[in-house]
């Protein structure tokens, strides 16, 4: 049985820098998908010390060789 698992990597605006990576699986609803990564965000910002508009998320696309 698959699942649905996507990986996301944080990053810090202000210096370009990776902070922190987050995986996420079985959420397909982009409401609560997008509920949970702010979550995560909030709290990689404050262990980080850095606002939480300065921390951004991209998903990590997992290619096929």
């Amino acid at each position: 049985m698959a699942t649905n698992t996507r990986h996301f990597k944080y990053i810090n605006s202000k210096t370009g820098n990776t902070i922190y990576y987050h995986s996420v699986t079985d959420i397909t609803e982009p409401a609560k998908l997008k509920q949970e990564l702010e979550k995560i965000r909030d709290k990689v910002a404050s262990d980080n010390g850095v606002f939480m508009e300065t921390v951004y998320w991209e998903e990590i696309s997992e290619k096929a060789e």
